[in-house]
């Protein structure tokens, strides 16, 4: 486990919580731990708020959730869920492909499908998203308890963009993940890695010149404001994956077992009710705040010039992975091919 000085330097820790977090470890087993990286109300804190509600309508159990700041950034809430001292965290893959590099594989563009009704018969029937991701995740000491989408990639940026021309020489924030990195390059951006922390006063400043997003967290996190021009892309899905500590998991009974996976069903089938609409709903309140946001929704023959890139981004991945990518790569493919032809 990390000692406590250690952990006194992750970045935005809150040392009162973690005060609490280690006394709850000592004085109540039944008082578990969740942390994930969204604000109130966002789409991680609704799924998080409802395996809490399921967790503590059928055990005499508690759930303690922390929301994006409170105990860090998301590096810190793995670090923290791997030493032991989270017992559950939501961590996209985004940040967990420096941990688990085929996670990444959710950023080849247009590999994703767009529309809401293939991308969730996808993550409730994927071969690769059920049994090949447990597998990497448990390698990590995690335990894979679901994955799920949030919503459609939108694209903020200083201007309108409708070709990758238009993104020459725009410092385009991504994640802490490389082949987020290689799919701007090729869109002819400059990847620029940075802390959602820095984002806003990034793009307010012209550190920056775009970010790209699910449309509800650009707009509950004011990226609007600063960054007015929004671009449908139809690039991907954002994704997320939501995951235990696994030896906290493997001691528990085979009763709380079952009232975890129980737990995590039940929050992935009241997130996918609650993000039907949650785009457009978004999208009117941008529209309602600010005057000056513009909307671009690529055609068909301008997605096509994205799309021409984006096998450069699958041969990193490739490069990245090895045969084991390469092997997950070709499922997901079959798995996407099975539900786009039922």
């Amino acid at each position: 486990m990390k000692t406590m000085n250690h952990l006194r330097k992750l970045a935005g820790v809150s040392m009162l919580a973690l005060a609490g977090l280690t006394t709850a470890n000592i004085a109540s087993a039944d008082t578990w731990r969740y942390a994930h990286e969204e604000y109130e109300g966002d789409v991680q804190d609704v799924f998080a708020y409802k395996f809490k509600e399921y967790i503590e309508d059928h055990s005499d159990h508690t759930l303690q959730i922390y929301r994006f700041g409170e105990l860090g950034e998301s590096d810190d809430i793995m670090e923290q869920t791997q030493a032991g001292i989270l017992n559950f965290v939501n961590q996209s893959p985004g940040f967990t492909g420096a941990l688990i590099p085929e996670a990444q594989i959710f950023f080849i563009p247009y590999l994703m499908p767009t529309d809401m009704d293939t991308v969730v018969k996808f993550f409730r029937e994927s071969t690769a998203i059920n049994e090949a991701f447990p597998k990497l995740y448990a390698e990590k000491g995690l335990e894979l308890l679901k994955m799920y989408p949030e919503g459609e990639m939108v694209v903020t940026v200083d201007e309108p963009v409708t070709k990758p021309e238009d993104f020459k020489n725009k410092k385009i924030r991504v994640m802490t993940n490389p082949l987020l990195s290689e799919t701007y390059a090729a869109f002819g951006a400059t990847p620029t890695p940075l802390p959602w922390g820095e984002v806003y006063g990034a793009l307010q400043t012209n550190m920056i010149q775009g970010q790209e997003n699910p449309i509800f967290w650009i707009e509950s996190g004011g990226l609007y404001e600063v960054s007015p021009n929004l671009v449908f892309t139809g690039h991907g899905w954002f994704t997320t994956a939501m995951m235990a500590n696994q030896d906290f998991y493997n001691d528990l009974s085979s009763q709380d077992k079952q009232l975890v996976q129980d737990a995590a069903d039940y929050a992935f089938e009241a997130i996918i009710e609650h993000i039907d609409g949650l785009a457009e709903a978004s999208l009117e309140k941008i529209r309602a705040a600010s005057d000056e946001v513009t909307v671009t929704r690529l055609t068909d023959e301008q997605i096509e010039a994205f799309r021409a890139r984006a096998p450069q981004v699958e041969e990193k991945f490739i490069e990245m992975t090895g045969e084991r990518g390469k092997k997950l790569l070709a499922q997901f493919k079959e798995d996407l091919k099975a539900v786009q032809n039922d």
